[in-house]
């Protein structure tokens, strides 16, 4: 009996390095998809629940929160409980949650259904990039990376057209509930691909030790530099989900389909370019593609600083253009500088380091930079401004998102310096 169940359990999982990575690239895509698919809806729920965009930003910033107050204890809960369990319970809370959006009677409980979507998202984050260490060969990590980076990318993308779709044709809620048989493919394929847990490594056997592990770990010059990085380019990512629907609509007069397919365009460019970006990190070395692609984001938020309305959409894809490629050249340089300094034992807790920076951005441009645009905007209420001054908020928004990034370009000389 006993051999039986043995062998039923090999015919139920089947550890392979393709299988592996196409479950974590849709967990990836899943906790991407999630972030960004509730801003085009944003204004869809201010109208059907007779909220202001003040209530309604609490969709958006209830799943960033509930991800960067948990993403670090998962990871540490991770490496001493087991990646793999840990990894489809997270798929499975988010595929709940998502239903639980879906469903909500009110902008309450949606909040909250997506405080516990965030919470689902948090472990699939952190855990995907910790996979990669034990999925695929040292010398391939920059293109794992590169892999996960894309299928980011890809939700991202996907986000804003997909949800723009499914309001137009179904209303607000078939953008939660597309999620759910999305949450189960992907729980299927982990359960039956990924490789079994290895046992924690002795003398760590509670959370006893993760504050003296954190301070230790931020001592390291190189992985605070990129943490900090990390930050600052993800809230500029941010303010492009946010302010853009903005732009492209009381500026613009774009339709919500055609906002959602414009958001689109500069995710999309950085999908198609995430596996060559990692390749050519592994090829030319991550510190100095790291420092190239935050040049590229710099010239892209120059542009949007300076773009004039009169240009029209083209005016405003083509430096987003810029900044996604940037990014994506970043973000792999970036991940894998880090996860290829860091002993296997403490990935779990790493890779949730670099989540929470990435997610302590994300809610700095959902709401520090969000205020920066309503103020530049002069405006009481941003759903009723006037198309010039959300134009000029638009410009002022991305001046001060360059600060941002050229205080990450300084980050990364002065680490490349440093490395002489």
């Amino acid at each position: 009996m006993n051999d039986g169940s043995a062998v039923a359990a090999v015919a139920q999982r089947t550890p392979s390095v393709k299988g592996a990575l196409a479950s974590l690239s849709l967990a990836m895509l899943l906790s991407s998809l999630g972030t960004s698919i509730a801003n085009v809806g944003l204004p869809s729920l201010t109208q059907a629940f007779s909220a202001s965009f003040q209530q309604v930003q609490w969709v958006v910033i209830a799943y960033l929160l509930a991800i960067t107050t948990l993403i670090v204890s998962v990871g540490r809960l991770g490496d001493l409980v087991g990646r793999r369990r840990l990894l489809l319970c997270g798929i499975a809370l988010f595929t709940f949650a998502s239903a639980l959006c879906g469903l909500a009677p009110n902008l309450g409980l949606l909040i909250a259904a997506r405080a516990l979507q965030g919470l689902g998202a948090a472990v699939m984050m952190t855990l995907t990039i910790a996979f990669v260490g034990e999925t695929v060969a040292k010398g391939k990590t920059g293109g794992a990376m590169g892999l996960l980076g894309t299928m980011s990318a890809i939700g991202t993308a996907m986000g804003p057209a997909l949800g723009g779709v499914l309001i137009g044709e179904f209303g607000w809620r078939s953008m939660f509930l597309v999620c759910v048989p999305l949450g189960l493919s992907t729980w299927l394929l982990a359960q039956r691909y990924l490789p079994g847990d290895r046992p924690a490594a002795t003398g760590r056997t509670g959370f006893d030790s993760l504050g003296t592990l954190l301070l230790a770990l931020f001592r390291d010059t190189r992985l605070s530099g990129s943490l900090a990085m990390s930050l600052l380019v993800t809230s500029v990512m941010m303010t492009t989900l946010l302010v853009g629907p903005f732009y492209l609509s009381q500026t613009l007069g774009l339709t919500t389909v055609e906002i959602g397919l414009v958001l689109s365009v500069g995710p999309l460019v950085a999908a198609l370019t995430g596996v060559p970006a990692g390749r050519l990190v592994d090829r030319c070395g991550a510190p100095g593609m790291t420092l190239v692609g935050l040049l590229g984001m710099a010239f892209g938020c120059m542009m949007l600083s300076v773009v004039p309305e009169t240009f029209g959409v083209s005016g405003y894809l083509a430096p987003m253009v810029v900044v996604t490629l940037g990014y994506a050249l970043f973000q792999t340089a970036n991940n894998t500088a880090v996860m290829l300094d860091v002993p296997a034992d403490q990935r779990g807790v790493v890779s949730g380091l670099l989540n929470l920076s990435r997610n302590l951005g994300l809610v700095t441009g959902a709401s520090a930079m969000g205020a920066v645009f309503a103020l530049a905007s002069k405006a009481v209420d941003i759903g009723t401004a006037h198309p010039q001054a959300i134009a000029s908020g638009l410009r002022t928004t991305f001046l001060v998102a360059l600060g941002l990034i050229v205080i990450a370009c300084l980050i990364a000389w002065r680490r490349q310096a440093d490395a002489r």
